[in-house]
């Protein structure tokens, strides 16, 4: 389906992507925001990894192979017309050597992705706010200390990870969206 949402800048400036039916994407004004803020948190002359968990359309990661020419990125839903809608946006931005797209359950992926990732995504559907809890709390467990995860949750639902695991770096509401932009301890 097409749709407003498109890459905000870098290469790719300005191309549209696809929408999987029924997607909630995250609006490119907060988009925009997100990517001020996490932009300088990262050290990008090294090559980095990064995983959208949940990733819908793909656009938080093809956000970032837009403007990081080293970073990879690795796509994971369990939904086969999200995969099919990512694989579509990954060949129109010409992505498709940077990137490995995995039709999996997040969680059950966790164990093969989380320990080589630099930036984890985390936008699971706002309807059950239990799967981002049980998500960030797996993935915390065995991910190296100073990832960083951005948490995107329905800012009416919201909840706070577990402080002993996590340092948040930001917590900003947009609308409905609400980001932690977490590091793990």
């Amino acid at each position: 389906m097409e749709s407003k949402l498109q890459i905000i800048s870098g290469q790719n400036r300005g191309r549209k992507l696809l929408l999987p039916p029924n997607a909630r994407p995250t609006q490119n004004r907060a988009r925009i925001a997100l990517f001020n803020m996490i932009m300088p948190m990262i050290d990008w002359n090294t090559p980095r990894i990064v995983w959208d968990a949940f990733a819908g359309s793909g656009a938080f990661a093809l956000e970032i192979l837009s403007r990081v020419q080293n970073a990879t990125a690795v796509f994971t839903d369990i939904s086969p017309t999200s995969i099919a809608v990512v694989r579509k946006n990954i060949d129109a931005t010409n992505a498709a050597t940077r990137t490995r797209v995995i039709q999996t359950d997040a969680m059950v992926a966790i164990r093969d992705i989380a320990l080589n990732a630099d930036l984890i995504f985390v936008d699971p559907p706002y309807a059950d706010a239990s799967v981002g809890v049980a998500f960030v709390r797996r993935v915390g467990a065995i991910m190296r200390v100073g990832t960083i995860l951005i948490w995107e949750q329905d800012a009416e639902q919201s909840v706070l990870p577990d402080m002993a695991i996590w340092n948040i770096l930001r917590d900003k509401k947009y609308g409905r969206a609400r980001f932690l932009i977490l590091q793990k301890k």
